[in-house]
């Protein structure tokens, strides 16, 4: 099975007079990742069980929620899922899987 590896934490901050994060990118590494593999980004709410977000198999997608783009790399080694406008509510662990 294909391996991933991600960054144990990431995070964003509201701007001065908005309640918006800034954006913020999740990337992914799956240097192993066989042609016929799908990249996959599932989060989950403290409290609740992973819910899926998106999924691509090349190049980039936009992603509507959380609003973003999902975008692999061009030799499929990495993604990145980026939340353009994270609220408070997007508050989450967010995973990358093989599939």
């Amino acid at each position: 099975r294909g391996q991933v590896q991600q960054e144990p934490a990431a995070e964003t901050t509201a701007g001065t007079g908005t309640p918006e994060g800034t954006g913020i990118a999740i990337s992914c590494s799956h240097p192993n990742i066989q042609t016929f593999e799908f990249i996959n980004f599932y989060r989950q709410v403290p409290g609740r069980s992973p819910t899926f977000i998106t999924f691509a198999h090349k190049g980039s997608k936009a992603v509507q929620s959380p609003a973003g783009r999902l975008s692999v790399s061009a030799d499929r080694r990495s993604s990145s899922l980026w939340l353009s406008r994270p609220r408070r509510r997007d508050t989450a662990v967010y995973y990358c899987a093989l599939g």
